[in-house]
């Protein structure tokens, strides 16, 4: 089954959000198809894992905690498990980044709309493709913007988001939101669309915004796998 790694070169790039978001947003879709999700958290962190730990976390929403010891074994099981895995690893590289990317069917970059996060990005995608040399396969990678305006488009962004298609680098069409639903969701557990308006403000907006992003992660992964690729 699709194993999709959050990578980045440094903290605070929207990691754990993306990964949340993603495998909450899967989860919902499958609740009722009886489609299982696995989150793997090897981040020291763990905040993926307090997130899954809390009430309200989908039932068929599997986790596990790893580090660099246990996580292709944990990749692994997962894998024979769930229909989608989702692996959130720490922000530096290090072996668990390393051993997790090498099992990627689809890496997700996150980026934030700066010119700093722009140049970390940069870092994650060498990782990659020399990590993609040393196990002599491509490994299909794309960048997400996070914490975007929905009212604006930024002219650094746009900028940025330019150098990198005119590189070859993949870049989601759809970015994740800067929304407090997304913040909510950390406290409050659960996922975007089970937050209570009278708590949480924008929780239509998100979570159309996630759904959005989950079916551009299954739109890419149906390409690559088909023999297309991302990165």
């Amino acid at each position: 089954m699709p194993t999709i790694v959050m990578a980045s070169s440094k903290g605070g790039a929207g990691k754990t959000t993306a990964a949340v978001t993603l495998a909450g947003e899967l989860a919902r879709q499958g609740l009722d198809k009886g489609v299982n999700i696995a989150l793997v958290d090897a981040d020291p962190n763990k905040h993926s894992a307090k997130w899954a730990k809390k009430s309200g976390c989908p039932e068929n929403l599997t986790l596990y905690e790893s580090d660099e010891a246990s996580i292709i074994d944990d990749i692994e099981k997962a894998e024979q498990e769930n229909a989608f895995v989702i692996v959130d690893l720490e922000g530096t590289a290090s072996i668990a980044v390393a051993n997790a990317v090498s099992r990627a069917d689809l890496v997700i970059i996150l980026c934030q709309g700066s010119q700093n996060d722009a140049d970390e990005a940069v870092k994650t995608i060498k990782l990659l493709r020399q990590q993609g040399k040393a196990f002599r396969r491509d490994i299909p990678y794309s960048v997400l913007f996070t914490r975007t305006s929905t009212a604006i488009v930024p002219r650094t962004l746009k900028f940025i988001v330019s150098q990198f298609t005119e590189s070859g680098v993949d870049v989601f069409k759809v970015s994740l939101i800067e929304k407090d639903a997304y913040k909510a969701v950390h406290s409050f557990g659960g996922i975007v669309n089970n937050l209570d308006p009278k708590d949480v403000s924008g929780i239509e907006v998100t979570a159309a915004n996630a759904k959005a992003y989950a079916e551009e992660v299954k739109r890419k992964l149906k390409e690559i796998m088909s023999g297309g690729s991302d990165g």
